[in-house]
């Protein structure tokens, strides 16, 4: 199978050619066939509401389901169609039966709406968020947060990919650990869906909540929760709606939702194949390479250290700025039309599969200059 160039993927893509689009990373993009596909589901859904929600909806989001659990591992029945990763995260928090001096065990690198979904379920149970520091450079993910271990730890969450600093974690060795002590395992793998090839069911985790709008291009609002068998009983979704009927299942319950856009989750089924039929191993691979050569550049360029090892980078780098910038994302684009990912004193870029080396010769070039007039 030929792998197709940044260009010739670009080209599929519908952005916009004058924006230098740095940042797929916070919100995705999708190719036309995509948009495509989810247009085509909302024209069929509007021939007859009724007969598509009605009597042919189930049976397809059965098939959306089986296909996505196929792709990340997992069974079908264990794994449920969901708005994104921070709802997944949400409904985790809010099954456990935390009670008063019960701990959830996390590190400092945390996406920060999930922090509050877990600050959120502690002030009303009693129980405490207990951050383990992970200082950058990051050396030892895994002993610096079982150090934080206590008797009242009741769960550990994580995530797979982080956010702002863009560092894969030691998933793996973080969820056996927590199982060796018994410990209950949540990782929020918003950005881990479609940047790794996942296989739920063998890591193991109790609860793991996936995105499918950022790096495999489905359409937005579109996610999945996946849930160990053990557990399901007391995941709830959003509302007791019909989906509550008996029997209900762990899917029926985080399914049936009321009114909500169904072409949506129908459309995942368009970015897998859109992926599968480009070769998309190589083109991860592409853009591995890419990343690990824009965090070694701009590092050189910014005179400052990479804050992880190369084996804990994907298809986004971080790197630190030499002081933080007020609002020095909104000023790239506004002075250049860059679209970067800036908190505080760290510089996120992506590496999409549409990112061609002239969009990061273009933003090593006016980087210096923009850090200059922004101080």
């Amino acid at each position: 199978m030929v792998t197709p160039t940044a260009s010739e993927l670009r080209a599929e893509f519908l952005l916009d050619p004058s924006v230098t689009f740095l940042n797929h990373g916070s919100s995705g993009a999708r190719p036309r066939p995509v948009v495509n596909a989810h247009q085509d589901w909302q024209r069929l859904l509007e021939a007859d509401p009724v007969d598509f929600v009605e009597r042919k909806l189930p049976d397809l989001l059965d098939s959306v389901r089986a296909r996505l659990a196929d792709y990340v591992g997992a069974p079908p029945s264990d794994l449920a169609l969901i708005q994104n990763a921070t709802t997944g995260i949400n409904i985790a928090a809010r099954s456990l039966d935390l009670r008063r001096g019960d701990e959830i065990l996390t590190t400092s690198l945390e996406y920060g709406a999930c922090e509050m979904a877990w600050q959120w379920a502690c002030a009303r149970t009693g129980a405490r968020f207990v951050r383990a520091d992970v200082p950058l450079p990051v050396d030892d993910v895994v002993d610096r947060l079982f150090a934080h271990k206590t008797a009242r730890t009741k769960a550990v969450f994580v995530s797979h990919v982080t956010s702002a600093t863009a560092l894969r974690l030691p998933v793996e060795a973080i969820v056996l650990a927590a199982r060796t002590e018994g410990l209950i395992t949540i990782v929020d793998g918003a950005h881990a869906t479609a940047q790794l090839g996942l296989d739920l069911h063998s890591l193991g985790a109790d609860f793991y909540a996936g995105s499918c709008h950022k790096w495999l291009c489905a359409p937005r609002g579109t996610g999945f929760l996946y849930v160990r068998p053990e557990h399901q009983i007391r995941v709830d979704g959003a509302t007791v709606n019909w989906g509550y009927q008996p029997p209900a299942s762990f899917v029926s319950r985080l399914e049936e939702q009321g009114t909500r856009d169904v072409a949506a989750p129908l459309g995942v089924l368009a970015a897998i194949k859109f992926q599968e039929d480009r070769n998309w191993d190589a083109v991860r691979e592409r853009c591995y390479a890419g990343a690990i050569e824009a965090r070694a550049r701009l590092c050189n360029l910014l005179g400052t250290e990479p804050i992880a090892p190369p084996e804990m980078i994907l298809q986004m780098a971080t790197v630190r700025l030499p002081a933080a910038v007020p609002d020095f994302g909104t000023r790239l684009f506004a002075e250049h039309k860059i679209e970067v990912n800036v908190a505080e004193d760290l510089l996120r870029v992506s590496i999409a599969p549409y990112t061609t080396d002239d969009d990061v010769e273009y933003f090593l070039q006016v980087l210096p200059g923009a850090l200059r007039r922004a101080r």
